[in-house]
């Protein structure tokens, strides 16, 4: 290997490293601020609120999926960027979300009718906004990804974060209820829909002429499918559960799948716009991907697993002092989804890698196994209310994962042995960290939440970091050589 080829590969891990921390940094400081407004907003609207807020959103996440997003990958992975293509991403995106937009204020009504629930049509035909603002997030946002740049998107996202909390926090102390829940993802995203426009100075005339663009359908339009079939897998608990159980049960049940997916739709995501970007440049290496694939499960693990242990075993407490005593029957609910949340964290891991090395229809074949497993679970489970939606969570995410791998390794450059020896440190880990705060719970069942919930994540927390030390201690040189890695050293 020459200098010249070594010299380039410091470059590029540096410039990976630098993505990953502007990218997944703005997200973590833009959620803590979300959060700060959610868990206010959350003790002062009811589970009712939610109900509702969800059976809209059955409607609104299914729309979502013709907004036309898989096409900008389309960008990301060409290897010569024209105007002309630009233009013609542009025009496909303001065709489909304005055609989503005019979708779903004629489906308000039969949505409202099928929820047995009038104001869902309001809720819905107003919400038909946030499709409009599409076109000018992902496009600019597309363009920055290609090229690794996440500084700009970084303070861009903070802006709009900010801009969503205020509306949230000013809406809900307003009296406003449910329509608190349409405001303030309406401001943040519009905010960010300018915003990025401005300072990634990318304005052109969309073109319609889609003559020379059969790659950018092909492969937006395998996206697009599996992107269908992981909204049916995603989406069918709510629109299962929104027919079946009354507005409070459902409320119930979709706070606690926001807790338990809060590593899952919140971290994880930014990591994978990054991992897929840089799939992108190296794929013509397998040994290299794989390499980097391993690594990449082994760090996220690293966090994942014992947040999702840990929220499992303080989900009383934690509900409780975080969400407020009206809340308490989501507790077993989050418990039992916690359990599940480590098997989706690493499912979804595969679909960047996957579809950047060029094989999109392995994200269709996976994304249809969730398909067919999930609704089924979902069906099954849903008579035994919210807890029995959870405990679909439990069995099919495993068997979900199970498949997906199998389909995924070998393309990637990995394998299910790989992999395992990837995880088993931070397994090792956490289960020294439960077994010390389960021999703690008996003299925390006898305290007031908030000083169990700190005994026990004090616990965990110390616990967790002494195994690490003792059985996982390489993890802490690969996140040194990270830290060095962003200052332009090699890892």
């Amino acid at each position: 290997m020459n200098a010249m080829t070594e010299t380039g590969q410091k470059g590029f891990a540096a410039q990976i490293v630098s993505a990953i921390a502007w990218r997944s940094g703005s997200q973590m400081i833009a959620q803590l601020i979300m959060w700060a407004a959610t868990f206010f907003v959350i003790r002062i609207l009811d589970p009712k609120d939610y109900g509702l807020f969800a059976m809209t959103q059955s409607v609104l996440v299914f729309l979502s999926l013709l907004n036309g997003q898989e096409f900008t990958g389309a960008l990301v992975r060409a290897p010569e960027l024209t105007k002309t293509l630009i233009r013609q991403v542009f025009g496909v995106l303001l065709l489909m979300n304005g055609g989503i937009a005019v979708a779903q204020v004629l489906l308000a009504p039969l949505a409202a009718e099928y929820f047995h629930t009038p104001i869902v049509a309001q809720l819905l035909v107003v919400q038909a906004a946030l499709y409009l603002a599409t076109p000018f997030v992902s496009l600019p946002s597309s363009l920055l990804s290609r090229e690794l740049n996440y500084k700009v998107q970084a303070k861009v996202n903070l802006g709009s974060a900010l801009a969503g909390a205020a509306t949230s926090l000013g809406c809900a102390l307003a009296g406003f209820g449910v329509w608190t829940l349409v405001a303030a993802p309406m401001a943040a995203i519009w905010t960010r829909a300018i915003g990025m426009t401005i300072a990634a100075r990318v304005l052109v005339l969309p073109s319609f002429r889609l003559k020379g663009s059969g790659a950018i359908f092909a492969f937006g339009g395998a996206m697009l499918l599996s992107s269908l079939l992981w909204l049916i897998q995603t989406q069918s608990d709510v629109i299962i559960g929104g027919r079946s159980l009354d507005a409070h049960n459902l409320g119930l049940y979709a706070e606690a799948l926001f807790l338990a997916q809060i590593v899952t739709s919140k971290f994880v995501p930014p990591l994978n716009d990054v991992a897929f970007s840089a799939y992108a440049r190296m794929q013509a290496d397998r040994e290299t991907t794989g390499r980097a694939f391993e690594k990449s499960v082994r760090l996220i693990m690293f966090g994942a697993l014992p947040f999702y242990a840990g929220l499992a075993l303080v989900a009383w407490p934690f509900v409780d002092v975080v969400l407020g005593p009206k809340w308490d029957e989501a507790a077993p609910i989050v418990r039992l989804l916690a359990v599940a949340m480590p098997f989706l964290t690493m499912q979804v891991l595969f679909a960047p890698a996957t579809t950047a090395l060029g094989h999109p229809r392995l994200q269709v074949w996976s994304a249809g196994a969730g398909a067919a497993i999930m609704p089924l679970s979902f069906l099954i489970g849903v008579e035994w209310g919210p807890v029995g939606m959870a405990w679909s969570w439990v069995i099919g995410a495993p068997l979900h994962l199970a498949i997906t791998m199998a389909l995924g390794v070998r393309v990637i450059g990995t394998s299910a042995r790989g992999i395992g020896r990837a995880v088993l440190p931070a397994v090792l880990a956490t289960g020294g960290m439960v077994v010390v705060v389960m021999a703690a719970e008996p003299m925390a069942a006898h305290m007031a939440s908030l000083p169990a919930l700190a005994l026990l994540v004090t616990l965990g927390m110390a616990s967790y970091g002494a195994m690490v030390l003792l059985v996982a201690r390489p993890i802490i040189g690969e996140f040194v050589g990270l830290i060095k890695a962003r200052r332009g050293v090699a890892i």
